[in-house]
């Protein structure tokens, strides 16, 4: 891990005030979205949602500690992937506009047009993702970019991808582009072992993927993905030097993906034994357990804050399968961008 900025500097970039802590917050972003997904595979299961199911249980730690430093209201962008509903949701994506997807509602983000993963709000500093993974990077290095020429201060832009997205064309033209341009860019590699069903040993060669950040003059950071403190110190460094000029930096998480690559693989290929080695826990069991071991927040608020999860996640579900879906002869097929349509959506 590189030198740590001073004080100062690491406030600036977004962090609570004295006294509220962090890891509690991160945790009730984490359980909210570690029951949503839970209740969403419950649905596919159930055969009540339509394409394929992609959890990122195990990751939540590493996602809902970029999405929740970044600040949406001073301009910064945050693009999450499949396995970001924690980090998602921290940035600003409200619960109901996840669960209209998932359900194809017509009163989603995208009409109920689009597959039930690729949905954003580009208005609202978050791009609708791309399947083919690493291309998301080139999209936020666009926005900064765009955000330079209007002249706006001090932004950032947060985009994760996992080990396999590291092998991609995308991936090494994109972190190259943000190097030479010096652009506000946190990217966060989830480095989960399997790139579908691959391991690592069959993807990259070196140690470690942050030593590839070197390669193109980029700071890196290689962090246990499980541990909450560790994933929320290495984003709010890496947050403050891209704001103050530094150029781009790569936070490498290690963690385990604790499921298949999607609900519709049993994961068979990842032996039991991977669950007891290092990075191998569960994040929001071992964030749960620190939190209460610490005092940080006592039994009553930890259940109450699961309760509300439960709640809220029934509540978001309930709305959005009442709502209709799309009218394939009366919907207009135009892109959601132009204009009379893009005026016409409703904002949650």
């Amino acid at each position: 891990m590189s030198q740590s900025l001073p004080q100062s500097t690491l406030e600036a970039a977004g962090s609570p005030p004295a006294g509220t802590d962090r890891s509690v917050e991160a945790y009730r972003w984490m359980v909210l979205a570690r029951v949503f997904e839970d209740k969403i595979a419950a649905l596919y299961r159930a055969g009540k949602i339509v394409g394929g199911v992609y959890l990122g249980r195990g990751q939540e730690a590493f996602s809902a500690s970029l999405g929740m430093q970044l600040d949406r209201a001073r301009g910064d962008v945050f693009c999450g992937l499949i396995r970001d509903q924690a980090g998602r949701m921290a940035f600003g994506e409200p619960l109901i506009d996840s669960a209209r997807t998932y359900l194809g509602s017509a009163e989603g983000p995208m009409r109920g047009r689009d597959g039930n993963i690729h949905r954003g709000r580009p208005s609202k500093g978050m791009p609708a993702m791309i399947s083919h993974l690493g291309a998301m990077i080139p999209v936020v290095n666009g926005m900064l970019m765009a955000l330079r020429h209007r002249k706006a201060q001090g932004v950032a832009g947060g985009v994760t991808i996992g080990d396999g997205g590291t092998s991609t064309g995308a991936f090494h033209e994109a972190l190259n582009q943000a190097a030479v341009e010096k652009l506000p860019l946190v990217l966060a590699v989830a480095n989960n072992q399997y790139a579908y069903s691959t391991p690592v040993s069959e993807q990259f060669a070196c140690d470690d993927l942050a030593d590839r950040a070197a390669g193109y003059g980029v700071r890196g950071y290689s962090i246990d993905g499980t541990d909450l403190d560790a994933c929320l110190s290495a984003f709010t460094e890496a947050i403050a030097r891209a704001r103050a000029g530094e150029g781009p930096q790569m936070v490498v998480g290690k963690l385990l993906r604790l499921a298949g690559h999607g609900e519709h693989d049993d994961a068979r290929y990842i032996p039991e034994s991977k669950r007891s080695e290092p990075h191998g826990g569960d994040c929001l069991a071992l964030a749960r357990a620190k939190i209460l071991a610490e005092g940080r927040a006592g039994a009553e608020a930890v259940a109450e804050i699961e309760k509300s999860a439960q709640e809220r996640v029934e509540e978001a579900v309930a709305r959005a399968q009442s709502e209709p879906a799309p009218n394939p002869y009366r919907e207009s097929w135009h892109a959601l961008a132009t204009k009379h349509l893009s005026e016409g959506t409703t904002e949650v």
